[in-house]
């Protein structure tokens, strides 16, 4: 029975989620039909100027609503911590920049693990499994291969490739 409460609020977030992202979509095919009027879609809104599109992290790209995909400073994903599924924000101002800020962040739990390199590519083996982690992070903790790491995962994804360095332990 302690159980059922827990469920609820995992289903409720999903809910959220995909809310926000249906949300999202939604203003995109305004956008599309009617043209960019900040005024008319944004109202109210105190943020940069511009195309705002908010959609997934996947560990190293936000997925947007329309299928696309937009690059994430990996420098910003490592220092903000972020994992797959968060719900991020991408302002592209009107001077083309890309400005990002995370607005959903899943439920997170962490675990202790080896950094390992293989492939090129840096993974921490934990709880039976590799997740990978963004090169920047391995570099911002100044981790070295052998080392004992924290990482953040999905608490509630199991599928999960990607993991965000906590600390290098």
């Amino acid at each position: 029975m302690s159980d059922l409460p827990e469920k609820q609020v995992k289903r409720l977030r999903s809910l959220i989620q995909e809310a926000e992202t249906n949300l999202a979509a939604a203003k995109e095919l305004l956008i599309s039909i009617v043209g960019e009027d900040e005024n008319a879609i944004h109202a109210n809104s105190d943020e940069v100027a511009g195309k705002v599109i908010e959609g997934v992290f996947d560990g190293q790209i936000m997925m947007g609503p329309d299928g696309k995909s937009y690059p994430v400073p990996a420098n910003y994903a490592s220092k903000s911590k972020l994992i797959e599924g968060d719900i991020l924000k991408l302002t592209i101002a009107d001077d083309g920049g890309f400005i990002y800020k995370q607005i959903g962040p899943v439920a997170r739990r962490q675990i202790i693990g080896t950094l390992v390199q293989h492939d090129g590519a840096y993974y921490v083996e934990a709880a039976g499994r590799e997740y990978r982690v963004l090169l920047a992070s391995v570099t911002y903790f100044k981790a070295h291969i052998g080392d004992q790491v924290s990482i953040v995962i999905p608490e509630d994804n199991r599928e999960a490739i990607w993991a965000a360095v906590e600390a290098s332990l």
